[in-house]
């Protein structure tokens, strides 16, 4: 009798965040993860993509360079670079990350700052909404309506927001059911100032294709105020594939980096 009354005081202490979402939003959840495979989109736990990642300037495209990023849900992912000769490797799990340096051949942890915007871009992202990750945080999503999306196009919108007011807006073609748009703010060091600045911010998906039954965008653009700031382009995604563990254990000398 002690120990339930003593569990029902640490409940009433902690209680569960508090989650919600309304009917209309709902159903666009369901049939965007219907489009997407449905329960096998669903059971993907691991996800191998090899591509190409391209920066833009002033609108201007930058020199490609090549990726190949390991995520294992619903939060490690190591992504190596190869550019100009030089690889590096950013790798996250959780509230931990470190990097590979391929220039000077350094290994090192990742700043806290590094870390937060590893974790502000997994709240950010389409498998934070669809596969319910923003539920463990006590998120509520409501219904924000229609929007044009070009030539006799619409998008359906929903707005999840957090308990500390931060919110992200998604876009679903309101016909095919495809994530069209995802757009949040975020706090970004101005280059030439180099204070503190909210910037807007929107990820668009292009290029579906459908791999063993799961759909997902193969390209994906950024933008920032308006401009393009980024572009992944993927050539080829395996998922449930399995690879070792120690790929996200920070090695312990340069040597040992696979």
């Amino acid at each position: 009798m002690v120990f339930f009354l003593i569990l029902s005081l640490i409940f009433a202490q902690n209680p569960a965040p508090a989650v919600s979402v309304d009917e209309k939003s709902q159903q666009i959840i369901d049939r965007a993860i219907t489009t997407l495979g449905g329960p096998k989109y669903l059971r993907v736990q691991t996800v191998i993509g090899k591509g190409f990642f391209t920066s833009f300037r002033d609108g201007v495209s930058q020199l490609p360079a090549r990726f190949l990023d390991y995520i294992y849900y619903p939060d490690s992912e190591r992504t190596e670079f190869n550019g100009g000769g030089i690889r590096t490797i950013q790798t996250n799990t959780g509230d931990t990350g470190w990097v590979y340096d391929g220039g000077p051949k350094k290994i090192s942890d990742q700043s806290p700052a590094q870390v937060e915007e590893f974790k502000r871009a997994i709240r950010t992202s389409l498998e934070y909404l669809l596969r319910g990750y923003w539920k463990k945080d006590g998120g509520k999503i409501t219904y924000v309506g229609r929007r044009e999306a070009g030539l006799a196009k619409r998008n359906e919108t929903i707005r999840l927001t957090l308990p500390d007011d931060y919110w992200i807006e998604y876009e679903f073609g309101a016909k095919d059911n495809l994530p069209a748009k995802i757009i949040y703010k975020r706090q970004r060091k101005d280059p030439d100032s180099g204070d503190m600045v909210e910037t807007n911010e929107e990820d668009q998906f292009f290029k579906f294709i459908e791999i063993d039954g799961v759909t997902a965008p193969w390209v994906i653009d950024h933008y920032i105020n308006g401009k393009q700031s980024s572009r992944i382009n993927y050539e080829s995604v395996q998922y449930n594939q399995t690879f070792p563990p120690d790929l996200f254990t920070k090695p312990a000398n340069v040597k040992a980096i696979k």
